[in-house]
This record gives C-alpha cells, sequence and structure tokens, in this order.
C-alpha cells in the first residue's frame, strides 16, 4: 500500500504486538494476515498504477486524438476462399466464412497451406496509408479464427509456420509504419475458433466450427487466457503497438473483471498503450459507446459500421467502417462507397470529436483491391488540401449540425466544410460567441474573404462556384 504509508505502518505495527504476544497456532493467523495484506497491497497497487491525472491521460491519448484518420486492415486466412466455399457464397461478412459456411476446424485449417501473399509489399501498403492521409495502422495480428498473422512463438497456427510464405510480414509492415511516421497498432480477438479448448454448442453447427459464441471445456479457461496473454506479450514487447483494438468479447464466458484484468496486464507491459473498449463488456452493441451504469474497461469506443447522430462532448471515439460491405476479402463484393461519401464521412466524424478507421481487405497474393487503393487516393488529394481542418481538431462549436455541412475547431480557427454551395454565394454562419477577425479559403489562405457579423451571426461572402464539388473549407480566425 504505497500510496498509503501511514495506514500500512500502523497494521503492521500491531501486527508485530500480535505476533510478541502469541504462539503455536496464533503466530499461523498473524502470517496469514501478513500474507493477506501484501496481497491487499500488491492488487491494490496493481489498480492504482494506472489511475491516471487529466493531464496524463490527455498526454497519452495525444497522438491517437491529433490523428483523426487511421487504416484499418483485415487480413487473414479467410482471404484465400474470399467469400465462397463449395460453390456458395454469402452477403455475409469474409472473415466470419469459417462461421457462415459452418467449416470445421481441420477443414478450414487447409487455407494455411494456400496461404502464400508473395505480392506483399509492406512499403506499397504504408505508402497507400500515408498518401491517403492516415495517420496510423490497425491491422489484425488474429482474428476469430485464430490464426495469426504475425511470428508466434506460442502456437504453430501461424504465417511463419503454417504457410507456404515462411515469413512474419507484420515485422515488415511494424518497421516500415515507423520509417515512414505512421503509428503501429494491432487488433485483437478474445473469441477464438481455433483453440482446442473452445467448442460450438449449437443446433446444426459442426462442434469445431466458427460460431458467434463459444463454450469453453472445464478448465479451458484458465488455460486460453494464459495462451491469449503470452501472445499479447508477445505483440506489444516485438512490435511495440500503439494501440491494442480488441473484438470478440461478447462471449458469456468473457466477464468484466477479466477486461479490466487484461486491461492492466497490457498495459503493465507498455503504459503509454491505447486500449479501446472491447477489452471487457462495456460497450452497447454496433454503436460501440460504453454504458454508463459503472465504470467499463477501455480508453475509446467503438461505434461500427456508424457514426453518432450527435457529438459526443468530452468522450473519446473511433467510427470503424468498410468501403465496401465486408471486413475480410471478398472477390465478388462490388459495392463501393465513392469518394465522396468517405470525404464526407471522415468530417462528419471530425466534426463530432470522433476518429475514422476506415478498412482494407487484402488479397491472399498480398494485395489491397484496386478499388480500395483508388478511393484512398482520392481522399488523399482532398486531404493535402485540407488536411489542417481535420488533424488536430475537436468537434464543432456549433450546437446544431450546420446546414451546409459540418465544422471542426482549433484555438483561434473555426473551419467550415461546405457541402451544399449557397446558390446565392452568401454562406450564413450562425454565431457562437466568437468574435470573427478573418475569413478565408483553406486552398487560398492569402486571398481574404468579406464577411459581415450581425447579432445571430455572420455572412461570408463566397466565390460564385466550389473549390471543391465535395466539401470546401472555410476557415473563420477569431480573437
Amino acid at each position: 500500500m504505497k500510496n498509503h504509508p501511514q495506514i500500512t505502518q500502523i497494521i503492521l505495527f500491531g501486527l508485530r504486538n500480535l505476533w510478541i504476544g502469541s504462539k503455536g497456532q496464533c503466530r499461523m493467523k498473524v502470517l496469514l494476515l501478513f500474507a493477506l495484506l501484501l496481497g491487499c497491497s500488491a492488487s491494490v497497487g496493481a489498480q492504482q498504477s494506472f489511475v491516471e491525472t487529466k493531464a496524463q491521460r490527455d498526454q497519452r491519448m495525444r497522438w491517437w486524438r491529433e490523428a483523426r484518420f487511421g487504416m484499418f486492415i483485415h487480413w487473414g486466412l479467410y482471404a484465400v476462399p474470399a467469400g465462397e466455399y463449395n460453390g456458395k457464397r454469402s452477403e455475409r461478412i469474409g472473415e466470419w466464412i469459417m462461421e457462415w459456411a459452418n467449416i470445421p476446424r481441420a477443414e478450414y485449417e487447409k487455407f494455411a497451406g494456400q496461404f502464400n501473399p508473395i505480392k506483399f509489399d509492406a512499403k506499397e501498403w504504408v505508402r497507400i496509408a500515408k498518401e491517403a492521409g492516415m495517420k496510423y495502422i490497425v491491422i489484425t495480428s488474429k482474428h476469430h479464427d485464430g490464426f495469426a498473422i504475425y511470428n508466434s512463438k506460442v502456437s504453430n497456427y501461424d504465417i511463419d509456420d503454417a504457410t507456404p510464405y515462411r515469413r512474419d510480414p507484420i515485422k515488415e509492415l511494424a518497421a516500415e509504419a515507423k520509417k515512414q511516421g505512421l503509428k503501429f497498432c494491432f487488433y485483437y480477438s478474445i473469441l477464438d475458433w481455433h483453440y482446442p479448448a473452445a467448442y460450438v454448442d449449437a443446433p446444426g453447427k459442426d462442434p469445431s466450427a466458427g460460431n458467434r459464441t463459444t463454450k469453453l471445456k472445464p478448465g479451458g479457461k484458465a488455460e486460453y487466457l494464459k495462451y491469449m496473454k503470452e501472445q499479447l506479450r508477445e505483440l506489444i514487447t516485438t512490435y511495440e503497438p500503439g494501440v491494442l483494438w480488441f473484438d470478440g468479447e461478447w462471449q458469456e464466458w468473457w466477464t468484466e473483471a477479466d477486461g479490466k484484468e487484461l486491461y492492466r496486464y497490457v498495459r503493465s507491459l507498455k503504459p503509454d498503450i491505447i486500449i479501446n473498449n472491447r477489452v471487457g463488456r462495456g460497450r452497447q452493441g454496433m454503436q460501440g459507446m460504453s454504458k454508463t451504469d459503472q465504470e467499463y474497461a477501455g480508453d475509446f469506443g467503438t461505434p461500427e459500421q456508424q457514426i453518432p447522430a450527435n457529438g459526443l462532448p468530452g468522450v473519446d471515439w473511433e467510427s470503424c467502417m468498410t468501403m465496401n460491405t465486408t471486413w475480410g476479402f471478398k472477390f465478388y463484393d462490388d459495392k463501393w462507397k465513392s469518394p465522396e461519401v468517405i470525404i464526407r464521412n471522415l468530417i462528419d466524424i471530425a466534426s463530432k470529436g470522433g476518429n475514422y478507421l476506415l478498412n482494407v481487405g487484402p488479397t491472399a497474393e498480398g494485395l489491397i483491391p484496386a478499388p480500395s487503393v483508388e478511393r484512398l487516393a482520392a481522399v488523399g488529394k482532398w486531404m493535402k488540401v485540407n488536411g489542417a481542418s481535420i488533424y488536430g481538431t475537436t468537434a464543432s462549436p456549433f450546437p446544431k449540425q450546420l446546414e451546409f455541412g459540418r465544422a471542426t475547431s482549433k484555438a483561434g480557427r473555426v473551419y467550415l466544410h461546405i457541402f451544399d454551395w449557397p446558390a446565392d454565394g452568401n454562406l450564413r454562419v450562425p454565431a457562437w460567441g466568437k468574435t470573427v477577425t478573418k475569413a478565408y479559403l483553406l486552398a487560398n489562405p492569402k486571398k481574404s474573404l468579406q464577411f459581415i457579423e450581425g447579432n445571430d451571426g455572420m455572412t461570408v461572402q463566397l466565390p460564385s462556384q466550389a473549390v471543391d464539388p465535395i466539401a470546401t473549407v472555410v476557415v473563420v480566425e477569431t480573437k
């Protein structure tokens, strides 16, 4: 109890007197009390070791908050069948094929012999992310199928031991991300369909196939937790990730207490690491934000395939989304979002104080699909001009969403993202309690725009046509 030395001294003094005045079984009880005291001290120390001040938390979260835009990568054995098994296709997501196709464990393992990503190029992957304006990469180290995409020393079910590739692409990707200035991060699934202690108990399901929920054989939980911690230790100490992005926490055998203990374990290995809220049982489904009826583990919320309707002041969150309808590669999924939708999603998320984690699903050969590359290039083109309106910004200062688009802010600046260009060239901006000193296009900062202020807001005189039809950014400087 290093944080309470006076209390500890009093207790130890009492135990000393008990020891002097006792013998035999009484002394055994004193020893037991002393052991319990040490145990409590260790427990309190473990819990308090990551209690942070607001300033400490802000420092730890700083790079992540400033980044605003990251690349999600779902890559694994599921890229081999690519959404088709025994001639059958599904509209469901590609990385869950072991579940929806009801593939037994022994059959699914055969995909490892066909996984040979000889076209993988770490430099190219990082370049694509960087030129899109992304500041960090989160890749699946192990998805629900249990296959490790890195060289794990505690399992042979990994890319280096079980595939013809016989290399560790994650090592190359981590090194290249560092070289090009991007933060490198991991996704890790708590759910593991391949682990021997896991089994399925559901009508019509093979016991060794995938399923939304699994059970563990007697004694299997302790065994699996040891295995999982060893893999996490490998990932953290070998690759030094900036974020650990957990998933699969909805299993009945996983508890909030397990999540909190795992959170402490991970941060004991790397105190400045950032961990999402799926480490515990706190999130509310795809909405992704943590419940508020108790303190839950994790540093940020994880909305999936959606953007919160309203801003969430004071809350860290990140919307993860696909570019088509799947996370893992499916060769027949061509329902791609347009660059306009992706860019406006990024703006919308930043205007509400969140991060955008946009997914790519590489092929079994190691290529990021061309439609993804094309869309990311379009986003990058917009970001090269307008990135200052996204990076390091906070949520819109306006209480309601703007009719013409969205807004982000920094100290002394508000960035107005115009989706709908006013026909008369006059941009009407509601008041937000600041005195405006200057207005200009972010694409042309040397040329000031005329504006008029009134009690209910301001009107900015714009050029006759939008600079960018997707989103033109006007910068408003304030005192």
